[in-house]
């Protein structure tokens, strides 16, 4: 499964091509799977402007309609699962992609029906899903962060039986990474042991621990682990903005696009990280609560706005 091809007319083509010459441009698409959030702070549409920033053509699958503002989740409606799986295989039939994002999914039969895709993907197209050739990048949304719960307890244990297994990288901050290693993360030390020990888990599987939910008062830390690696710290710097809303979304898609790119781990992990950064520091200081991110600041900063 390769990238998509597309061609530009003779204005559009590259510079030196004749009047109506066609050259073939290549097109890298992302794919997200993800809930909807209709105030665009997360969620597909969150994810299609990352894409976008990076340069990729973006496609969605929404899991779950969520009713929610800067303000919290007031309530979550779920997709169902057969008609997730089925959008799916129909998209992925017409448009390959070059990577997938997974981020909410709301409900054990989601997580289900991605396996499902996932398992009949590799086997339909011969594709190798993992950290290369398609990487796909699981970013295991299981409460909202006002307190929601987004995913039950049989989802969850569906998503660590059968969906992590199928996956070349997870995401997790803390909280997350606590539920998913079945281990405590109270501290630094406590997180590079249960990504290490989640990463060792699943064969071939790296693990970001972000530290944006993190009591450290030295800053964000970030915590990279792959079986060849071992674990890296990524520090950052506070940034003082209520602007926060969406940052793991923001992160995991970043993440997957700097793969697709061609970025190893570490690069990957730097660049998704610093992307972020000025993602929250550019913040349009919209709503009355935890605002959106600048998700788009690459192309506007191009564009000189």
């Amino acid at each position: 499964m390769g990238p998509e091809t597309t061609w530009k007319n003779g204005s559009e083509a590259e510079a030196g091509a004749g009047d109506g010459e066609r050259r073939p441009t290549v097109v890298l698409t992302g794919l997200t799977i993800a809930g909807f959030d209709p105030s665009s702070g997360a969620g597909v549409t969150a994810d299609l402007q990352v894409f976008a920033a990076h340069g990729l053509f973006g496609v969605s699958a929404i899991t779950s309609l969520t009713m929610q503002s800067t303000l919290g989740v007031a309530a979550v409606q779920a997709v169902d699962g057969a008609w997730i799986r089925r959008t799916l295989e129909h998209l992925t039939e017409d448009l390959p992609v070059a990577g997938i994002k997974i981020g909410m999914l709301g409900s054990e039969a989601a997580v289900r029906a991605v396996a499902e895709f996932l398992r009949n993907l590799r086997g339909r197209q011969g594709v190798a899903l993992g950290m290369s050739a398609v990487p796909v990048v699981l970013d295991p949304v299981l409460r909202s962060s006002s307190g929601h719960e987004l995913l039950s307890g049989p989802g969850v244990e569906a998503l660590v039986a059968e969906l992590l297994p199928l996956v070349g990288w997870a995401t997790p901050n803390w909280a997350e990474l606590a539920v998913l290693s079945g281990r405590e993360v109270g501290n630094l030390g406590q997180a590079a042991e249960a990504a290490a020990e989640l990463g060792r888990r699943y064969s071939g599987l790296g693990v970001v621990a972000t530290g944006g939910d993190a009591a450290e008062t030295v800053g964000p830390v970030d915590l990279l682990w792959t079986a060849e690696g071992g674990v890296r710290e990524f520090r950052g710097a506070w940034v003082e903005t209520r602007a926060t809303h969406g940052t793991g979304c923001a992160f995991s898609s970043a993440l997957l696009a700097r793969l697709v790119l061609g970025d190893g781990p570490v690069e990957a992990v730097a660049a998704a990280k610093s992307y972020v950064a000025e993602a929250m520091r550019s913040a349009p200081g919209v709503g009355h609560g935890r605002g959106p991110l600048n998700l788009l600041w690459p192309l506007r900063r191009q564009q000189g706005s």
